[in-house]
């Protein structure tokens, strides 16, 4: 990935059960993704209610969230979906952190 593109942002969003979600990115990377990890635990409870959950949408701020209560950072969701290292998407961030 290139130091000098903008960061990947998240444009569809569809809820998919148990705990699944399938994500579009600007780039055109698709998929679904496993939150099982999450369910039940903290503020994740609140998916036991499957309608709940089909609320997902993508917030003003790019986060993938469900109402106002819960949001996950689109940058963890595209390495999980690509498999990209933070090193591999972001660069630029990780020389900052070694050269710290």
């Amino acid at each position: 990935m290139s130091d000098n593109k903008e960061l990947i942002r998240p444009v569809e969003v569809q809820a998919r059960q148990p705990y699944r979600i399938w994500l579009r990115f600007d780039d055109g990377i698709e998929g679904e993704i496993d939150l099982t990890h999450l369910a039940g635990k903290g503020v994740f409870k609140a998916w036991s209610d499957p309608s709940f959950f089909a609320d997902v949408s993508i917030s003003d701020g790019d986060a993938v969230c469900w109402g106002d209560s819960i949001d996950i950072c689109p940058d963890a969701l595209y390495m999980r979906l690509t498999g990209l290292s933070l090193e591999e998407y972001m660069p630029r961030l990780s020389r900052t952190l070694t050269d710290a």
